[in-house]
């Protein structure tokens, strides 16, 4: 059973959800569940990019030698 959370957003915030809720012919309560689930999966996202940009053992590329390798193959 999912849990139900309470949260309170300034009214201006609130006009743009039940506009997009309208517009999407959506629940508010779909729509904040949906945005809630992408900023998560985002956040994922980031959390493991950031990880590997500070993984000492994970080789850095310079940028101009790659591009250089990649634009004189055929």
């Amino acid at each position: 059973m999912p849990q139900q959370v309470t949260a309170r957003l300034p009214d201006p915030v609130v006009d743009v959800l039940d506009t997009a809720a309208r517009q999407l012919r959506r629940s508010r309560a779909e729509v904040i569940r949906l945005a809630i689930e992408h900023y998560l999966e985002d956040f994922d996202d980031l959390s493991v990019a950031i990880d590997r940009l500070r993984d000492p053992s994970d080789p850095v590329l310079d940028w101009d030698q790659v591009r250089r390798e990649i634009l004189d193959t055929d």
